[in-house]
């Protein structure tokens, strides 16, 4: 199936978000599909064109219990906006109440490995759970995001969860981004407007500098390459 899809989407038009979306469903009719959302402009564009074109797809989101209160308001406007719901995946109570227990609230502060066991216990081990079952998963990675992003392929082989990745979005600026957002009324969240392309937890995304990559605000206090702005979500063990 990887061979077949490949060969038909990459003859499209880079920015025919619709003609991606569309196809891959035409080609995967029956097989689970399912769409990540973090919140951000990438993903609320992705979840206009599914919940508009009534695609086959599955929507949902991490919801770590460290979401900015905006995020929590955009998942009940958008659940509004589009009469569709949103899946929430959380992490398990007990990893939650132990890693609390263990190292603090803010204990990701204090070291990478605590940081990373962290995003471990609230993003990756409820993402495996969302993506239980599922064919292909859809992701709004674009390559200007960050210096990491820009070696990711339009399509790649997910072998250790057994399925498809698709970034249908990966060549999109983000100045493509937000005029589409702007052109179709898409609802979003107030804080890209002060300063925040990238919205992850609270705690652990600030505002970006001037000439700061749009993912430099996740995890500011450690050292800034490109694996340090990643929460494990994307990476391979």
């Amino acid at each position: 199936m990887f061979k077949e899809l490949k060969q038909a989407l990459e003859v499209l038009e880079a920015d025919d978000i619709e003609g991606y979306l569309t196809q891959l469903c035409r080609l995967t009719e029956g097989q689970k599909i399912v769409f990540s959302s973090s919140l951000g402009l990438e993903d609320q564009l992705i979840t206009h064109v599914i919940f508009r074109c009534e695609l086959p797809i599955e929507v949902f989101t991490l919801d770590t219990g460290r979401l900015f209160a905006e995020t929590e308001a955009l998942i009940a406007a958008t659940e509004a906006h589009y009469q569709r719901r949103i899946l929430r995946f959380a992490p398990q109570p007990d990893a939650a109440k132990s890693y609390v227990e263990a190292y603090g609230m803010n204990g990701f502060y204090h070291s990478v490995e605590n940081r990373k066991l962290c995003c471990h216990i609230r993003k990756v081990e409820p993402l495996n759970r969302a993506l239980s079952g599922a064919a292909v998963w859809i992701t709004g990675l674009r390559s200007e995001q960050s210096p990491f992003r820009q070696g990711v392929p339009l399509l790649e082989e997910d072998l250790e969860r057994g399925l498809i990745k698709f970034n249908p979005l990966l060549a999109w600026t983000s100045q493509q981004v937000r005029a589409y957002i702007d052109a179709q009324g898409i609802p979003y969240n107030p804080l890209h407007d002060k300063g925040f392309p990238s919205i992850g937890c609270e705690p652990c995304t600030r505002a970006i500098k001037p000439g700061e990559n749009e993912r430099a605000g996740r995890w500011w206090w450690e050292q800034q390459d490109a694996l340090h702005q990643e929460c494990g979500l994307h990476l391979r063990e």
